[in-house]
């Protein structure tokens, strides 16, 4: 039986129609079109799902849309603005922090958290903060490096 849900997705407000047991990750790629979220593994092992849920990083295979109504969801799609690259997307680019770019939305949303929290933060606090997030590209250095380069730039 299908339920009635409104989501507010990257300042939008959006109605669709769930299962009850219906995966953000899910209802975001599916039903709202929003492909940039990721599902990588449905373990939440991988972090190709994160999200911004209230500001804070999440991973979206492990929330129901349902628990979702009522807060604000911020997707990759959602993080530029007015044609412009975000910060740390802009980094991701210019430091080489992607390959194949499937980790990519997870891993900038979790920098966004994370930098949200912590405006200065170190190589080790990084690394940390990335540990959810799986790469099996690129080695994480210019990861790192994007983020801190990022972090300057937001400063």
């Amino acid at each position: 039986m299908k339920r009635s849900i409104t989501l507010d997705v990257n300042g939008a407000t959006r109605t669709t129609e769930v299962e009850p047991r219906a995966l953000l990750a899910s209802v975001l790629r599916d039903q709202l079109d929003l492909t940039g979220t990721h599902i990588g593994c449905d373990t939440s092992q991988c972090g190709a799902c994160t999200v911004l849920l209230d500001g804070r990083a999440v991973k979206s295979c492990t929330v129901l849309a349902v628990q979702a109504e009522g807060k604000q969801i911020t997707t990759i799609e959602g993080l530029s603005g007015d044609g412009r690259l975000h910060p740390l997307q802009q980094a991701f680019w210019e430091k080489h922090g992607l390959q194949c770019g499937f980790c990519t939305p997870g891993m900038i949303l979790t920098a966004v958290d994370l930098l949200s929290q912590n405006p200065t933060p170190s190589e080790a606090e990084i690394r940390h903060a990335l540990e959810g997030n799986l790469c099996r590209c690129t080695g994480y250095q210019n990861i790192v490096a994007a983020i801190q380069s990022a972090a300057g730039a937001l400063r």
